[in-house]
């Protein structure tokens, strides 16, 4: 049996009455928060924080990695061609090709 006003039980405020508030329970819930949010944090910057993106080639049938290095090599082909920097993905599809191309001919062209 439930005595009036314990736990439970519904206020004038229409708030439930769940107890007295323990510090403790406190203490354990930030010090949780404080630990999940370290174990994330240090997930993301173990991982580097670099978005891993592969691109296929459809005339090698293989895939590229692109990462600073095809950057790099990307933007030195747009220099060569005298045309404004426009990010792959926003390439046409003969554009791309005719990239892909060009980087087979010159492998070492993002170091």
């Amino acid at each position: 049996m439930r005595r009036a006003g314990g736990y439970g039980t519904r206020r004038a405020t229409g708030a439930i009455y769940l107890g007295e508030f323990d510090m403790r329970e406190s203490r354990n819930y930030r010090l949780s928060l404080i630990i999940a949010a370290a174990a994330m944090t240090t997930t993301v910057f173990g991982t580097g924080c670099v978005a891993r993106v592969r691109l296929y080639d459809a005339d090698r049938q293989d895939y590229h990695q692109w990462d600073d290095r095809e950057d790099r090599a990307y933007r030195r082909y747009l220099t060569e061609r005298h045309q404004e920097y426009r990010s792959m993905s926003q390439q046409n599809a003969d554009d791309q090709r005719e990239y892909w191309r060009w980087r087979h001919d010159h492998e070492g062209a993002g170091n």
